[in-house]
């Protein structure tokens, strides 16, 4: 039987953790027999990178940035487990792609600094600018320069993290995406995220401080206004260059 892909989903909302796996494997091609899931607020084993083709770290309410007493205890359990993958995964240039706090792991095993201070954005779309580093890579090439995106978050990369390679950023947020080695890929946009899971997430993180909660109808009505396909193209393509055959 052929390798899963392991996803590893920090949303302790059960309705917003379900519906994010499920939009990875529509945007993606998979099926549930192509992905090992693991949901890490109800615990982080211990990983064999060699029993999977590609780690996926999904997004949720966690702050990489945040002091440990306004963390969650389960975020406290899981993220330095979830940090020393990240070292082996880079270390390795192992297949991997993070989305939101995906990112935010990725640049701190990197030594980058990830703060509140600059660049969050409130959920809804945004026009996402490939950089001229996009031009050659195998998950981005012959893609439309500029795109519209779905993101949502409070911290951001301040910089690009050590040892990156910049591919993407936006007015707002200038870290947008990364590449590290050959196969290791973040972004801060969500790939996966359509405008029906923006609805369900804005709904669940009315009062999470993401925006103001006044602004929950209005922001579910603009994003139903917009068409977003690239960043899910972006996740087929990691599908398609990893995915062993058969």
């Amino acid at each position: 039987m052929p390798k899963p892909c392991l996803l590893l989903q920090l949303r302790p909302e059960q309705a917003a953790s379900d519906q994010e796996y499920q939009a990875i494997l529509d945007a993606g091609g998979l099926t549930a027999s192509d992905v090992e899931r693991v949901e890490m607020n109800h615990g982080m084993p211990d990983v064999e990178l060699d029993d999977y083709w590609a780690v996926v770290v999904g997004g949720g309410p966690s702050n990489l940035s945040y002091p440990e007493d306004k963390k969650y205890d389960y975020q406290k359990v899981f993220e330095p487990k979830l940090k020393k993958l990240l070292i082996e995964v880079v270390r390795r240039d192992f297949p991997y792609l993070g989305a939101c706090y995906g990112l935010s792991m990725l640049a701190d095993a990197l030594g980058g600094r990830v703060s509140t201070e600059r660049y969050g954005e409130t959920a809804g779309a945004t026009t996402i600018e490939l950089t001229e580093n996009a031009a050659k890579d195998p998950l981005l090439h012959g893609l439309p320069e500029a795109f519209r995106a779905f993101v949502g978050h409070k911290e951001s990369c301040q910089d690009v993290p050590p040892g990156a390679v910049l591919l993407a950023g936006s007015a707002g947020c200038p870290v947008q995406a990364v590449r590290v080695g050959e196969n290791v890929y973040a972004t801060q946009f969500h790939p996966e995220l359509d405008s029906h899971g923006l609805e369900l997430r804005i709904e669940i993180y009315r009062n999470e401080g993401y925006f103001d909660p006044s602004e929950a109808d209005s922001l579910t009505e603009l994003g139903h206004r917009e068409r977003i396909t690239v960043p899910q193209e972006i996740l087929r393509r990691f599908v398609a260059r990893y995915r062993p055959e058969g």
